[in-house]
């Protein structure tokens, strides 16, 4: 008799189980599916690639070396010493036709890589929004906007904060870039289609920053996978 009732038990305790793993697994399966839209490429190509375009960029080129060791946050050429980000954006201005603009703050970031990542921490601890010195006289006139940075501490660097609040890009195509140190995007390209509800944002284009000086030919393809290349 206690062996049945024991028996009966264990069977019901394993049918509520297999219940309750088969409902767990529905629900995850069902979030997942809710989320799925917002991790999702809205679009993969540009609508309109014959408006007018601008390529915004936030570069800061580290005064202590070029290898990766130091931060490989600067590449040289055409003579020029640039950041990264900053050659990224000149790729692309050429390629398409945009006009370049840099978004700057009122003050000065660090040179050396040390100092400058440790800079770049006690922003995002403080969730701050460094004040910008330029700005986008004609925003109304642009119908795509390339925007670069580099990632920081797996995010956009606040001063991009700065930017996105300062702006609405509704009815416009974003289209982000960043140089990276294996990190990729991390989750900044959610957090811009959060903060420009009214854009389109792309699903953009990542290059690891020991990449960066042979870059051209990868970003040229992108560009004109996207329908953004000039013929």
């Amino acid at each position: 008799m206690k062996k049945t009732i024991v028996l009966s038990c264990v069977v019901v305790i394993a049918v509520c189980a297999f219940v309750t793993y088969c409902w767990a697994s529905t629900e995850n399966a069902h979030t997942q599916g809710r989320q799925l839209p917002q991790d999702s490429p809205v679009s993969a190509v540009v609508n309109n690639p014959q408006g007018k375009v601008l390529v915004a960029y936030f570069s800061v080129p580290e005064t202590d070396g070029v290898d990766a060791s130091s931060g490989a946050s600067r590449v040289s050429a055409n003579g020029k010493m640039m950041g990264n980000t900053h050659y990224v954006a000149s790729i692309i201005s050429e390629a398409t036709g945009g006009e370049l603009f840099e978004i700057k703050t009122t003050h000065t970031y660090p040179g050396s890589h040390k100092a400058l990542i440790d800079a770049a921490k006690v922003e995002i601890d403080n969730n701050a929004r460094p004040k910008l010195a330029t700005h986008i006289k004609n925003l109304k006139d642009y119908d795509v906007v390339f925007v670069g940075f580099p990632n920081w501490w797996y995010d956009m660097p606040m001063p991009l904060y700065s930017f996105f609040d300062e702006y609405d890009f509704s009815g416009k195509t974003v289209i982000p870039f960043c140089t990276h140190g294996g990190s990729r995007f991390s989750g900044a390209i959610k957090t811009i289609r959060e903060l420009e509800k009214g854009a389109t944002v792309l699903d953009g284009y990542a290059i690891s920053r020991d990449r960066v000086p042979e870059s051209k030919d990868g970003v040229l393809k992108w560009l004109e996978k996207i329908g953004m290349k000039m013929q």
